[in-house]
């Protein structure tokens, strides 16, 4: 494992070089390996040529390069998934929330986004046998909507100790969208310390929409939100962690025929996250859970409740 190998291995790479890499959060050969020159430039102080080459090789170290179908088939077969504590949602997702991926939660509110990360952050937690990973969950909150006691039912349905499950969700508010960018950057040191698979950010466009309002801000807060969304996929590939992340709906106004409603971030959040779920009321107290964007599934949707215990199948 990439881990395993000390920084000091990286060809043009001396102790004082690692340690500055270290103390930025760039603790493996492999966040070494996939990280733009332009950032290793900045926190090493040398060129971007010179750190174009240390990138290089750290990539040579680890052995990147083409590989078969078959022979990434098998690396695939390494990925792990979280339960979503309802057997319809599981189904659907081939498993559960996928490790080394970003999945999307979009919805109205009041359709179980923000429920749904609350009882992944407990899933996670189990052990393999019981759907989850035996480790924890990151829980970034913008809106101000995570609430511990609702983590506290959802334990208690799982047989957890509530406050060992308190104890396995790591929080931070985040205030501003920068703060919300250096959250997920301080995440390279919390990540590997803690033992975290889980990282939610709930939700994501929020502060992105807020501070850069109108059509004269647009290009500058889409050109800000691609660099998140890199931040967050970067985070899964290094440390195979799953990334939930919430959305808000936004309506069109050019629309005559079907559903106005679209998710928030066009075609940067469209195409950063690997898997997109839309969420839905229905009749009786019912949603509605569809997949309309993934690499791997076919499009379908399943119906779930929200219980006094969580998310539960109907």
């Amino acid at each position: 494992m990439s881990s395993e190998i000390p920084l000091t291995k990286i060809k043009g790479l001396g102790p004082v070089m690692a340690e500055r890499l270290r103390a930025s959060g760039f603790a493996t050969v492999e966040s070494v390996a996939i990280a733009p020159a332009r950032v290793l430039a900045e926190v090493l102080g040398v060129s971007e040529e010179r750190a174009a080459k240390i990138s290089q090789a750290a990539r040579e170290l680890l052995g990147i390069k083409f590989v078969t179908a078959e022979e990434y088939f098998k690396q695939r077969s390494r990925v792990a998934y979280i339960s979503t504590g309802c057997r319809a949602l599981d189904d659907m997702l081939g498993g559960g929330v996928e490790t080394g991926a970003i999945t999307e939660l979009v919805g109205e509110f009041g359709t179980g986004k923000t429920q749904l990360c609350h009882q992944l952050c407990v899933m996670v937690q189990l052990p393999p046998e019981k759907g989850g990973l035996s480790a924890k969950a990151v829980y970034i909150d913008t809106e101000g909507t995570f609430r511990p006691e609702r983590v506290i039912q959802m334990a208690r349905h799982r047989g957890l100790d509530p406050k060992a499950a308190l104890q396995g969700i790591v929080y931070a508010r985040a205030y501003n969208s920068d703060h919300q960018m250096l959250l997920v950057d301080e995440l390279r040191k919390v990540i590997p310390e803690v033992g975290v698979r889980l990282v939610v950010v709930d939700s994501l466009v929020s502060h992105f929409r807020a501070e850069y309002p109108g059509r004269e801000l647009l290009a500058a807060r889409q050109q800000k939100l691609n660099r998140h969304v890199h931040q967050l996929l970067s985070l899964a590939d290094i440390y195979d962690v799953a990334v939930v992340v919430t959305n808000q709906v936004v309506a069109s106004p050019d629309v005559f025929w079907g559903n106005p409603l679209r998710p928030a971030g066009g075609n940067i959040v469209a195409h950063g996250c690997t898997y997109r779920v839309w969420l839905k009321k229905s009749k009786e107290g019912k949603r509605i859970a569809r997949i309309i964007d993934s690499p791997k599934h076919a499009e379908r949707e399943v119906a779930f409740r929200i219980t006094e215990n969580g998310i539960e199948d109907l």
